[in-house]
């Protein structure tokens, strides 16, 4: 089981991510990200859904025409692990 990331970690890799926050106490991480129109979200989706296979590491995710609200957290470790980190950089170069 992987464990999860310290306070002190977090912050610092908060630092580096752009747009995204702290959720429920610490314990996830959240960004709302908006695109051109539907198939640029959805494309943005399945790219980010390769990897999270690979990784075992599934982003909660909720998806509206142009935005996909998602929400990384790792359950079986209670909070953000470092797989997490890396899922949200990989989103984050996908824009």
């Amino acid at each position: 089981m992987i464990a999860k990331i310290s306070a002190e970690e977090r912050a610092t890799a908060l630092a580096g991510l752009q747009g995204w926050r702290e959720e429920r106490g610490g314990e996830a991480l959240y960004k709302d990200f908006s695109f051109k129109d539907f198939s640029e979200a959805f494309g943005f989706m399945t790219r980010a859904a390769l990897l999270a296979e690979q990784m075992v590491n599934h982003p909660e995710w909720f998806k509206v025409y142009n935005r996909v609200e998602v929400t990384l957290t790792a359950h079986d470790a209670g909070g953000i692990t470092g797989r997490d980190i890396k899922m949200a950089q990989f989103m984050d170069s996908l824009v």
